[in-house]
């Protein structure tokens, strides 16, 4: 049994979509991120870094428990378990890897930050919202060249490359963009969104999630909460 604890959030859904397309068994844990659930010092033995998901697998590696955190260091896990979504041979495996960091290391991050300025921040920057909107754009125009060259990001299988990728799609147009000028992401899109596993993946824990309008969740996701030495 794999115990995820996490949130209705893009890299939560990473996790919920790929135990669903695996077929695993799992419990889902609501970390309520507005509400400081991230602090407990039970979620940071798991999760040092204070953000979900996280999970613990009662048959790890050795047959004994394993717990992680980070999202993409889940997805490999998880397919490293199976078998599954990682690719064949190591030149598959390999491709599949790079397109998972750019994931972790540039898509998720910047935008990420386009969402903060343009959604989330107090006072409205011009300089953020325009540096993490054209960002958003440049990221997305990557995206689109190389769907104009294979059906999914690492090949002609989908691979946890796209499901890395996909839950941070979802929100394109708060990211300044317009799916409509990238038709090669636009078809991948909608292919994943029919998926499914997708589908019951993305309402993980969603019931649970609340607006970020009130100032103690700011305070917690933003502001000096954040910033306490843990």
């Amino acid at each position: 049994m794999i115990d995820v604890y996490s949130w209705a959030t893009p890299n939560g859904h990473k996790v919920h979509i790929m135990l669903e397309e695996l077929g695993l068994d799992y419990r889902a844990h609501a970390i309520d991120i507005g509400a400081g659930d991230q602090f407990t010092d039970e979620f940071l033995k798991i999760s040092p870094n204070n953000k979900i998901p996280a999970i613990v697998d009662s048959d790890g590696p050795d047959g004994k428990p394993i717990s992680l955190f980070e999202s993409g260091a889940i997805l490999i896990y998880l397919a490293g378990k199976t078998g599954q979504l990682l690719g064949s041979t190591d030149r598959e495996k390999y491709n599949v890897l790079q397109w998972v960091m750019f994931q972790m290391g540039g898509l998720g991050p910047m935008l990420g930050q386009a969402h903060h300025f343009r959604i989330y921040a107090p006072e409205k920057i011009e300089y953020a919202v325009n540096r993490y909107s054209n960002e958003a754009k440049r990221l997305y125009g990557v995206l689109d060249k190389q769907l104009s060259k294979t059906a999914y990001l690492a090949g002609d299988e989908y691979t946890i490359a796209d499901i890395a990728s996909f839950p941070w799609t979802r929100s394109w147009k708060n990211q300044g963009i317009e799916l409509s000028d990238y038709p090669n992401v636009q078809r991948w899109f909608n292919a994943i969104s029919e998926r499914p596993a997708v589908q019951r993946g993305v309402t993980v824990l969603a019931d649970k999630r609340k607006a970020l309008t009130d100032d103690k969740a700011r305070d917690i996701l933003f502001g000096n909460s954040q910033y306490k030495k843990r």
